[in-house]
């Protein structure tokens, strides 16, 4: 019987003739009628022609002829740019996409000025180590080809002593880091003197990753290294490379004190990219609760590796990550998939551990790599086809950066994102094509922030004498001996005549600044994590993580494994752990408390005929501290137990704005029925608006939502300033905090209290406008809580109209 009369259709394909590749994954998806219901953006963006330009003329020839060697016949539009301002002598700024080629914008200068002068230097600033690694392999490569003999080394903490001999005395190329340029270079600057005087370009790569206080901080590091290049005779041409920002050719002046020409129209082609946002479907209505994010993005994953495309998954933190790559090797199991084509990237991993993941994902030996976002730099992974994120990374410009990994072939990508539950997430889901056509998120600094400013003024003043009218980079002479009169009144420096009717101020005590400043927003002390069963250091954990991933008993996850911690030396650093096997991971309990130190303003805010609230801004101290943990259960995610952490707390000074409502108005709040609802759900109703003002602010600010912290706090007494946390909750006068999460803040608080009234208008908008019922994680967050599930509780309206009750008492009019 012919194939053609059988009763039955075709055969099936066999299992091992299953499509493969993106392509067929996507039609899949797209056929899969569940799939589709929650698919809220899928839409593909066209392939972009590339823009070529000539290799310029001007070019050495044997740079020239390395580059044609690689077959690069021809230069992208932006690269040939580039190099024709950086030989001029300009400060540029490359702000193009991810993969668009920006190395080359900078290394062919530097590499035209190597081969034109032998004693020429050049130094390459990045900001983690591991990406000075990656990029020193590449430069070696390219110099070698180029027939150039100037060396390239990194210059760390890692760098051997021999090494670092060399790298003062023969180093063409410096490829180092902001806190190793800051703490063990510019204070033994007569060490480097050779290097100095011959500095011809600064490369500053990764200056998206500059914002807040480590920008400021390097602002003012660069302000300490043109003036000591400047006594040594040379004055550098800066080179900056950033991913797309909203304000690139600003936020490198800011960076430098000095204007930059900008470039931002990318010459490099790219292939058709398939955008994609899945929101998890709603498994519980009346909480606004929706399936696992975490779950949904690795069965997403498990799609795309079974049909072996080359995949990245971004995860929002170091246990998430951990998390999804147990789940997924989990998942691949029962397809014969080998784990070790699996793997976590992300940091606290050891250096060997790193680079052999790179290795695996640029030979090819790596199909999946499960990511934070330090794989978000430009660290060189070769091809991938497609990025997963397992969570909105806070704003735009992050997530493009994410989305870019992917498509480096110019062949067709997958960029998706899974949303979670959090507001912000459903933000970006009820409105996805925000992502499409939102302007891109601004970079702040304040390098004028008097906290840091002093702290560089004084490594500055140990590294050089200050002149009478000796201006600091861009900070006016004036301004700069009012700072050394200061620092004199406190016994740093003294001042002495120079014989040329000048003052000089020279440093005065035995200290080395620079090791008491730490460029980062928290200390760089790590922790190493020591496996007691082989007695190996297995990798480290920085301070501020510790406390809630190393705390005893807790479960620390690395690389798809669990161990338990059985003793934290908090003292010495050291983490003592025992690999294990349980059914369940740990989620540390943080609880934090606001004390305000000084208000720099305040105001009474009157938006309607009646009511109204005040609203101030000013310095507080913010306490965290680790009180417990929970255990939940893999795949389930069910609490199955509690336990107790003992560490000491963390404290943090920094810039918050807060909103007090009248003790009376809570007390005397009415539901839409006209009942008093009573003090404790008053309380929860204002905790719903902390959430909504919160999402309000973060996306008004174009920032992070991390780069905020919010709280509910209370006055104590009539005359004393606001505080979070005491005692048994907030007393009188509520007060809400939104505070700059980082010490000695960057000035986001003081722009919410300028905006305090649109501020509280868009937070009315988002309640009013949300479609949900009685509260959800997109608005002010679902209507649970010990309030609602007290017996004899109020159970009235829920939170959303107690909500917006509350608002109505306080005179924030409601939108048309």
């Amino acid at each position: 019987m012919g194939a053609e009369t059988g009763g039955f259709g075709p055969r099936p394909p066999a299992p091992w003739a299953a499509p493969k590749g993106l392509d067929a994954v996507l039609a899949g998806w797209r056929d899969d009628a569940s799939m589709r219901r929650s698919v809220v953006l899928d839409q593909t963006l066209p392939a972009q022609p590339a823009r070529h330009a000539e290799i310029p003329e001007a070019l050495a020839e044997r740079v020239a002829d390395a580059l044609r060697n690689r077959q690069i016949q021809r230069l992208y539009a932006h690269q040939a740019e580039a190099y024709e301002l950086a030989r001029a002598g300009r400060h540029v700024v490359v702000a193009t996409p991810t993969a668009s080629g920006k190395s080359l914008c900078y290394n062919l200068p530097v590499l035209d000025r190597l081969a034109a002068d032998p004693d020429a230097r050049a130094l390459y600033l990045f900001p983690t180590k591991a990406l000075s690694r990656d990029q020193e392999e590449a430069l070696r490569g390219l110099m070698k080809e180029a027939h150039l003999e100037h060396g390239a080394i990194t210059y760390d903490g890692d760098t051997p002593g021999d090494a670092r001999r060399a790298a003062r005395e023969r180093s063409g190329i410096l490829l180092s880091n902001p806190d190793m340029l800051h703490a063990g270079i510019l204070p033994h600057h007569a060490s480097w003197a050779r290097f100095f005087a011959n500095l011809r370009y600064v490369v500053i790569d990764e200056l998206h990753t500059y914002r807040g206080v480590f920008g400021s901080h390097l602002a003012n590091v660069l302000r300490r290294l043109t003036r000591i290049a400047r006594f040594h005779g040379s004055e550098p041409t800066f080179l900056f490379a950033s991913a797309t920002i909203g304000n690139p050719a600003e936020h490198a002046s800011r960076i430098l004190g000095q204007e930059v020409t900008v470039i931002d129209q990318s010459g490099a082609p790219t292939g058709p990219r398939h955008v994609m946002v899945y929101n998890p479907p709603v498994v519980n209505a009346e909480l606004g609760i929706r399936a696992s994010y975490l779950k949904t993005a690795v069965r997403l994953a498990g799609d795309l590796v079974r049909s072996n495309v080359p995949t990245l998954v971004f995860g929002q933190s170091r246990n998430g990550v951990e998390t999804m790559l147990k789940y997924l090797r989990d998942r691949l199991r029962a397809d014969k998939i080998d784990e070790e084509l699996i793997v976590a990237y992300r940091g606290g991993y050891l250096a060997d551990t790193r680079r052999r993941i790179e290795r695996g994902l640029r030979s090819g030996a790596v199909r999946c790599v499960v990511a934070t976002n330090a794989l978000e730099l430009g660290i060189d992974i070769g091809s991938l086809d497609a990025v997963v994120c397992a969570g909105y990374p806070g704003n735009v410009a992050g997530l493009w950066q994410r989305f870019g990994r992917s498509g480096r072939r110019q062949g067709s990508a997958l960029s998706l994102l899974v949303t979670s539950s959090h507001p912000i997430d459903q933000y970006v889901a009820n409105d996805p094509r925000f992502l499409l056509g939102a302007p891109i998120e601004s970079a702040r600094i304040d390098p004028d922030n008097v906290e840091i400013l002093i702290q560089h003024l004084k490594c500055a003043a140990f590294e050089l004498p200050f002149e009478e009218g000796e201006p600091f980079g861009d900070v006016p002479p004036d301004a700069v001996r009012d700072a050394l009169g200061f620092l004199e009144d406190h016994k740093v420096v003294h001042a002495a005549p120079n014989g040329a009717g000048k003052m000089t101020w020279h440093w005065a005590t035995d200290a080395y600044p620079a090791n008491h400043v730490s460029l980062r927003s928290v200390g760089w002390d790590n922790f190493a994590i020591i496996d007691v069963a082989r007695d190996k250091t297995i990798a480290e954990m920085d301070w501020r993580s510790t406390h809630t991933m190393l705390h005893e008993q807790a479960i620390y996850q690395h690389e798809g494994e669990q161990y338990q911690v059985e003793r934290l030396d908090f003292e010495n650093h050291k983490a003592y752990v025992r690999k294990v096997e349980p059914d369940y991971y740990t989620d540390a309990m943080t609880y934090t408390k606001v004390n305000v130190l000084g208000e720099d303003d305040g105001a009474w805010v009157k938006l309607g005929a009646s009511g109204g609230l005040g609203a101030g801004h000013g310095d507080v101290s913010v306490v965290e501290k680790v009180v417990g943990y929970k255990k939940i259960k893999f795949h389930t995610h069910e609490n199955v137990g509690y336990g107790d952490v003992r560490l000491p707390e963390m404290q943090m000074h920094t810039t918050s704005f807060w909103l007090t409502v009248p003790e009376d108005t809570v007390r005397t709040l009415l539901d839409p029925d006209g009942q008093i609802v009573g003090r404790a759900v008053a309380l929860d109703a204002l905790r719903g608006i902390g959430n909504a003002l919160h999402l309000t602010a973060a996306v008004g600010l174009m920032c992070d939502p991390r780069d905020l912290g919010q709280t509910l706090g209370d006055r104590s007494d009539e005359d004393a300033p606001p505080s979070a946390g005491e005692g048994g909750g907030p007393g009188f006068d509520p007060t809400l905090f939104v505070y700059d999460h980082v010490p000695g803040g960057v000035g986001l608080a003081s722009r919410l209290f300028v905006e305090r009234e649109a501020l509280l208008r868009r937070t009315r908008a988002l309640i009013e406008s949300c479609p949900c019922g009685t509260g959800c994680p997109a608005c002010i967050g679902p209507d649970v809580g010990e309030v609602a599930a007290r017996p004899g509780a109020h159970r009235g309206p829920g939170r959303k109209a107690l909500a917006l009750a509350l608002l109505d008492a306080l005179g924030v009019p409601r939108t048309h």
